[in-house]
């Protein structure tokens, strides 16, 4: 039998709990499932100093957990579980959690994330949060004054290089090809940087150090006669390739755009679809952070609401 909410927020994370905060205070009694990653990416960082209240800076899972904490004393119904099944055909919106249990929702608010892009080192996760990292805003404050190697090619890759060339005394910018994808004025951009040293045509296969990375290995023109491996001194390693929007389970109801993000109308978080919102990285391909994940969440949390008075 189906258990009938008025709104189900799906996914967790900045954006999914200030939502659960929200509305649990709208008195719209949101149910909550956390998603495989309860807590969302932050739950991977090791220490956040870029988010408003905390001065001294913050562990990624105990802002997560206070964040969880906050929604549920909101009136928040918190769930362990994963949302599999959607079918967004007609109101009331019918949803099926991972053990088999289905709900029907008046609203639903999809907070599910994105997902950085890694090589596939094991090197990656030996090293994650001692020195291997996917958001250069987030951590690159950590790096002042060293060493770091960023992959990719592309207009984030360069983004993040330039970023970071105010913050390190040198950035290497490891390209698998000999060009680089990004645009042209981002192009210029990192050219014209003087600590930025763009290595083309190189791959990275590891990564070494004992408490933390020390250094990457690479692997200069694959494949060709005059392949060369070598290992470049570095204190940071920051991946550059982009993130998948965590959209799957509601493309076929959505609108995306090519890269798989929500596209939401005047920018707001509505959807083409009465009573389904979005908010977080899911439909932010461009800032990703916590803050403005945050704000996102609380604004679909006040659409939700408006929807319910206005619908009756």
């Amino acid at each position: 039998m189906n258990e009938t909410v008025k709104c189900l927020i799906v996914g967790s994370g900045p954006a999914g709990y200030t939502a659960a905060i929200y509305a649990g205070r709208a008195n719209l009694c949101p149910v909550l499932y956390e998603g495989i990653q309860p807590g969302g990416q932050l739950t991977t960082t090791t220490h956040i100093e870029n988010f408003p209240g905390y001065p001294g800076g913050v562990d990624g899972t105990q802002m997560m957990a206070d964040l969880r904490k906050q929604a549920q004393e909101a009136g928040a119904d918190i769930r362990v579980g994963a949302i599999v099944k959607a079918d967004l055909n007609k109101l009331p919106y019918t949803l099926t959690v991972d053990g088999g249990h289905t709900l029907a929702a008046e609203t639903v608010i999809i907070a599910t994330g994105a997902t950085a892009k890694y090589l596939g080192l094991p090197d990656e996760q030996k090293y994650a949060g001692m020195g291997v990292s996917a958001c250069a805003t987030c951590d690159g404050f950590f790096y002042r004054k060293k060493v770091v190697a960023v992959v990719g090619g592309g207009d984030t890759a360069c983004e993040d290089a330039a970023y970071l060339s105010g913050l390190a005394s040198k950035v290497y910018l490891v390209v698998r090809k000999p060009y680089l994808r990004a645009s042209k004025i981002m192009q210029e951009r990192v050219q014209n940087i003087a600590n930025i040293e763009i290595l083309f045509e190189h791959n990275a296969e590891g990564l070494t150090g004992e408490n933390g990375v020390e250094g990457v290995k690479l692997v200069k023109r694959l494949g060709e006669a005059d392949e060369t491996h070598y290992v470049l001194p570095i204190d940071g390693f920051f991946l550059a390739i982009g993130h998948k929007p965590n959209s799957d389970l509601f493309r076929d109801y959505l609108d995306t755009d090519e890269a798989g993000y929500f596209i939401t109308a005047d920018g707001s978080p509505r959807t083409k679809l009465p009573g389904v919102f979005v908010a977080g990285d899911v439909a932010d391909p461009t800032y990703r952070q916590a803050i403005t994940a945050a704000g996102s969440g609380c604004k679909a949390a006040i659409e939700a609401e408006r929807y319910l008075v206005m619908k009756g």
